[in-house]
């Protein structure tokens, strides 16, 4: 059933009424769509320039055994906030949680940027992942109030090609910076850049979805809210300790472990729609796949930079210029799925997007043999960005097309707690796996001849093949993702 577009009296504010037939580019919905696709510009950015820049920071900083931590500490905190932005979101608008999330991102950056141990930066980076959380679950918000069902698919498009131009510019920027000023310089550089969409953004927001969905929310009982914010608390926390039990590989790491689940598993179950984990149709089986796609695909493009690094002796430049390309096949498969000619086949596109994940995972351990071209993997890995933009797209716009307005904030939020879990629970296991087989051997910057390294190749194979698995999976689940028809 189609989901009622917001008007302006159901978001609690005065605006303009949109021409029918006006683009995300039109006159009413210019200013918006600049700023809010500034923001994610700007998390582009920091996205590719800061996963450029890890190995080094990891080494410098004598945590490479920790390298795991780096991510999924982001990906932790940001469970939490992710829930609290759609709370909020619900109750006050999304105007609050993204002027905070931004703020946040900003100062995570900045401890990061400072830090003298591996811990201290995994620390920036957790209050980094909490602005995010808050940032995500906002614009979601923001795009289903703000626009018509018909301009969404669009504004996610766009959303896919911000990541096109900081995809081939941000790794060379944040090579070149390392190489010459430090790795500390790519996180203390981006914080500087938040103001300028902060102050496009914000005002806009006010005027198109500013306040609570209807003028009843206030007196609402606020139990579920609270007990939603507890169970927020439940799932990071949980998250946290499975990770650190994943990282530890001692028996003692049983107690923190067991303790993780018992705190994390009823967390779940409470947060994300009912029948999620057995793929029901329709709602359910849209927030599974999103967790299963991003979490297989980014847990394994996490060790792609360390592995180039280590194993074919790239410098940190070159490393991330190999994924240079997988920005522009992203947005190229989201533009794809926005088209309207493709809509009675988003289904069968979701599904052929997954087998390329699948494929493009599977193919990365391969350049662990050094008779195979550096250059099969940006290949590779482009295909699989493509396969992503048409999976991850969709499903937010699969998503927005099934929840009511006063819901979008909630469902929003569980579309990304299923992103996040799926990345923080993915990359334990994997950063488990490398950890095992010698992973934490990888020498200091400086110490290896080209093409040498004191980490075994299977540390790395062992994180991309059960991912490319786990993608498969997500292929299944794609043919569910729609109710039966009747």
């Amino acid at each position: 059933m189609a989901v009622q577009e917001p008007r302006p009296r159901d978001i609690g504010v005065t605006a303009a009424v949109p021409e029918h037939g006006e683009s995300v580019l039109g006159k009413s919905f210019r200013a918006l769509s600049v700023g809010i696709v500034s923001v994610v510009l700007l998390i582009a950015f920091e996205a590719t320039a800061v996963g450029t820049a890890m190995p080094v920071a990891a080494r410098e900083l004598g945590g490479v055994s920790l390298y795991a931590f780096a991510f999924s500490g982001y990906f932790t905190t940001s469970l939490f906030g992710m829930v609290l932005a759609g709370q909020w979101s619900d109750r006050r608008g999304p105007l609050g949680p993204l002027g905070s999330g931004i703020a946040a991102f900003g100062a995570g950056l900045v401890v990061a940027g400072t830090a003298g141990g591996m811990w201290v930066f995994i620390l920036g980076r957790a209050v980094q992942g909490l602005g995010g959380g808050l940032v995500i679950v906002a614009l979601y918000v923001v795009v289903g109030r703000a626009y018509p069902e018909r301009l969404r698919p669009a504004i996610m498009a766009a959303f896919a090609a911000c990541w096109v131009l900081p995809s081939v510019v941000g790794p060379l920027a944040a090579g070149a910076v390392t190489e010459h000023l430090g790795w500390r310089w790519v996180f203390l550089g981006i914080p500087v850049l938040v103001v300028l969409p902060l102050a496009l953004a914000l005002p806009q927001i006010r005027v198109r979805a500013g306040g609570p969905v209807d003028t009843t929310a206030d007196s609402q009982p606020r139990t579920d809210g609270r007990r939603r914010i507890r169970l927020a608390l439940g799932i990071s926390c949980g998250a946290g300790l499975l990770q650190y039990a994943a990282q530890d590989l001692r028996p003692l790491s049983v107690l923190p472990g067991a303790l993780g689940l018992a705190l994390l598993v009823p967390a779940v179950l409470g947060l994300l729609p009912r029948g999620t984990w057995r793929a029901a149709r329709g709602l359910p089986s849209v927030v599974l796949l999103r967790g299963v796609a991003a979490g297989a695909f980014i847990s394994a493009e996490s060790f792609v930079p360390l592995m180039l690094v280590t194993q074919r002796g790239l410098s940190p430049t070159l490393a991330g210029f190999s994924l240079a390309a997988s920005g522009a096949t992203w947005a190229l498969g989201s533009w794809v799925q926005s088209r309207p000619r493709v809509e009675p086949y988003r289904e069968r596109l979701m599904t052929f997007g997954m087998v390329l994940v699948a494929l493009s995972i599977a193919a990365a351990p391969a350049v662990l043999l050094h008779s195979v071209p550096v250059w099969t993997l940006a290949v590779a890995w482009g295909f699989g960005c493509f396969g992503m933009g048409l999976v991850i797209a969709s499903t937010s716009v699969l998503l927005l097309q099934l929840s009511a307005p006063e819901e979008a904030g909630t469902n929003s939020a569980a579309l990304q707690i299923s992103d996040g879990l799926a990345n923080v629970l993915l990359l334990a296991a994997g950063g488990a796996a490398f950890a095992a087989l010698g992973g934490g051997a990888v020498a200091h910057a400086g110490t290896l001849a080209e093409g040498e390294s004191s980490s075994h190749p299977a540390a790395f194979a062992v994180v991309f093949l059960p991912m490319a698995v786990v993608a498969l999976f997500g292929a299944w689940v794609t043919t569910r993702v729609r109710e039966r028809r009747q």
